[in-house]
C-alpha cells in the first residue's frame, strides 16, 4: 500500500524522542526511513521496563515502520556512509548537539553542497543561536524552562510536569509538518533548506492561550489543577465513586447545568450569569456544584450531562481508554507481528483516515543493525564482502534481518 510520501528516502540520525517521533510520522504516511544509530544503540533501548524481547516500551513506540542500521559516526569511514546515505535521502533528521556533527563534516552546509535538494532538520533544546544554544534539552526541564510545570498541578500544591513528555511529542510533529512543508516548497524551488527547530520555542508556542494572556495583560498565570484559567466551569469533579469532568463552553450551556442540577437560580445570580463573571468568581460556584455532584454516581451525571447537550467525560486511566468501544471502531490499536516475539499492539497513527492514502506500518520496529547490510547493499551498491570488511573493523553492526513477507501491519479491533 503506497502512503501520501511514498518515494521519499529520510536519513535518521535523531535518538530518543522528539526526533524518532518525527521520522515514525513519516514513515506511517509512506516514507522510507533509515533510522542510523550508534553501535551501542539508541539510549531508550534500554529505557525500561517493560520490555519486549531486549527492546523498551519506551524504544519501541517510537520506531515502527524504520530500516535500522548501526554506524559508527567517531570513525572516517562511518561519516563517509552517512555522507553518502545524505546524497540519496530527500530528508535528514537530527538531534545532536549543537557543533557536534559539524566536527564529522555531516552538517547542513556540508551535506547541502553533495545535495542541494536535502530538506536537513536540526532538533536542540534552545536552537543553533542565542545565549543557550550549548545546553542539552530534555523533555523535563523544558517543561519547567517554558513556565509549563508552573501552570500544571494544584494552586496550593507543587509545579508538575505532564505524565508524558509532552514538549518532546508536540517538537516531534512539528518537525513532521515543517519537512512536509518544505517538501512542498521544494516542489517550487527545486532547492532544500534548513530547519533549525527547538523544543523551546516548540513549548512556548504550545502555551497557547496562557501565554497570550500573560502578553495581553501581564498577569502571571496560575495553577488552577484541572480548571481552566478562562471558562468555568471546566473541571473534574468528585462524584460518590469517581472523578468526571464537566466543560461547560459557554452561558446557555450553564443554564442547562445549572437546571440539572435543580439550582436554576445559579444561572440567574449576577455573579455567575457569564463566564466572565463565573471566573471571577471561581471558588463560590465551585464549591456549589461539588456538593451537588458529591451525592450521585458519575456515570449517571455523565448521561445526564451528555442528554441535557453538556459536554462530560470520565477520568479514566490508560486501560480504560484502550478498551474503549471507540478504539475499536477507529482501529485505534495496531497490530505489528514479529518472527519469534509476541505480535506487538501499538497506538496507531492518527493519519491512518486518509481515503486515499492512509498511514499504515510497514515494519515493526527495527532490532539493532537488522538492515544495514540491507541498506548498504541496495542503496549504496556495497558487496556483501564490503559491509562484512565494515563489520569486522567495527564501523557497523550488522545483525540477522527478520522475514517479513506477509507478516505487516494488523488493525486489532476492539470487542
Amino acid at each position: 500500500m503506497g502512503g501520501a510520501l511514498s518515494g521519499i528516502r529520510v536519513l535518521d540520525l535523531s535518538r530518543i524522542l522528539a526526533g524518532p517521533y518525527c521520522t515514525q510520522t513519516l514513515a506511517d504516511l509512506g516514507a522510507e526511513v533509515w533510522k542510523v544509530e550508534a553501535p551501542w544503540g539508541d539510549d531508550t533501548r534500554r529505557w525500561g521496563p517493560p520490555f519486549s524481547g531486549e527492546e523498551s516500551a519506551y524504544y519501541l513506540a517510537t520506531n515502527r515502520g524504520k530500516k535500522g542500521l548501526a554506524v559508527d559516526l567517531r570513525q572516517s569511514a562511518g561519516q563517509t556512509l552517512v555522507r553518502e546515505l545524505s546524497t540519496r535521502a530527500d530528508v535528514l533528521v537530527e538531534n545532536f548537539k549543537v557543533g557536534d556533527l559539524q566536527r564529522y563534516g555531516l552538517d547542513y552546509e556540508n551535506l547541502s553542497r553533495g545535495n542541494p535538494r536535502l530538506i536537513y532538520v536540526s532538533i536542540t533544546g534552545y536552537g543553533h543561536s542565542g545565549p543557550r544554544a550549548e545546553e542539552a534539552g530534555y523533555d523535563a526541564a523544558l517543561q519547567a524552562m517554558t513556565g509549563l510545570m508552573s501552570i500544571t498541578g494544584e494552586p496550593d500544591g507543587s509545579p508538575m510536569k505532564l505524565g508524558v513528555a509532552w514538549i518532546d511529542v508536540l517538537t516531534g510533529l512539528s518537525a513532521a509538518f515543517a519537512v512536509v512543508t518544505a517538501l512542498l516548497e521544494r516542489e517550487r524551488s527545486r532547492m532544500g533548506q534548513w530547519i533549525d527547530l527547538s523544543l523551546y520555542e516548540v513549548g512556548l508556542a504550545a502555551l497557547v492561550n496562557q501565554a497570550q494572556g500573560y502578553l495581553l495583560d501581564g498577569e502571571v498565570p496560575q495553577r488552577q489543577g484541572t480548571g481552566h484559567p478562562q471558562i468555568v466551569p471546566y473541571q473534574a469533579f468528585a462524584a460518590s465513586d469517581g472523578w468526571f469532568v464537566v466543560a461547560v463552553g459557554n452561558d446557555a450551556q450553564f443554564a442547562r447545568l445549572a437546571a440539572l442540577l435543580e439550582r436554576s437560580w445559579l444561572a440567574e445570580d449576577a455573579r455567575f450569569a457569564t463566564n466572565a463573571s463565573r471566573v471571577a468568581n471561581r471558588a463560590a460556584l465551585v464549591s456549589q456544584l461539588a456538593e451537588s455532584f458529591a451525592g450521585g454516581n458519575k456515570e449517571q451525571w455523565i448521561a445526564r450531562c451528555r442528554a441535557a447537550g453538556i459536554p462530560a467525560a470520565p477520568v479514566n486511566t490508560v486501560a480504560d481508554a484502550f478498551t474503549d468501544p471507540q478504539v475499536g471502531a477507529r482501529n485505534a490499536i495496531w497490530t505489528l507481528l514479529r518472527p519469534e516475539l509476541p505480535p506487538l499492539a501499538m497506538p496507531a497513527s492518527p493519519f491512518q483516515h486518509f481515503s486515499r492514502t492512509p498511514a499504515h506500518a510497514e515494519l515493526p520496529p527495527p532490532r539493532l543493525g537488522e538492515h544495514t547490510a540491507e541498506v548498504l547493499g541496495k542503496v549504496l551498491g556495497r558487496s556483501p564482502g564490503e559491509v562484512a570488511a565494515l563489520a569486522a573493523a567495527g564501523v557497523v553492526v550488522v545483525a540477522p534481518e527478520r522475514d517479513l513477507s506477509g507478516r505487516h501491519c494488523e488493525a486489532a479491533r476492539q470487542t
